[in-house]
């Protein structure tokens, strides 16, 4: 059991997975009850958030003097602006947490953290924007899990 646990856990923390990944491998692949789950993923993807904004906030700069990750630093910088900008101008906050809570690759609290950093959002408000966005997506990914487990099945008998 504390394997699956700590699968879980670096499943979500991985870039591009999150709980994208996280939550249909424990639902399929672990004896772990939906409710422990959900409750690991998402405790694991919120707490990433406060981190990836420290890491931004005051030691990328640290970083950016290799001219390698500077160059990875700029692109995506521009991808997470580009793709966050709309949700941003017209929602704020709220934005920022559809962006996190929409399934698909490329968005999560990675992307967000950048924006967040680069548009100049406070802690708090990438706090709260990134809690909505994983509560969010966490719905999302379960229903489309089970719904799509639910398909499946229907099909194969």
């Amino acid at each position: 059991m504390l394997n699956e646990v700590l699968l879980l856990i670096g499943l979500t923390l991985a870039p591009f997975l999150e709980l994208r990944a996280s939550i249909p491998y424990g639902i399929f692949q672990t004896s772990l009850s939906l409710p422990v789950i959900l409750t690991i993923t998402i405790v694991a993807n919120v707490a990433l958030a406060p981190i990836l904004y420290f890491f931004y906030k005051h030691l990328i700069h640290l970083f950016l003097h290799i001219k390698l990750i500077d160059n990875l630093w700029q692109r995506l910088v521009v991808r997470a602006q580009t793709k966050i900008h709309p949700y941003v101008e017209k929602y704020g906050v709220l934005g920022l947490a559809l962006f996190i809570g929409v399934p698909l690759p490329g968005s999560g609290v990675y992307t967000a953290a950048i924006a967040a950093y680069v548009l100049g959002f406070e802690f708090r408000e990438f706090l709260i924007a990134s809690i909505i966005g994983v509560l969010i997506a966490a719905t999302a990914v379960t229903l489309i899990s089970l719904f799509g487990k639910g398909v499946w099945v229907w099909f194969i008998q």
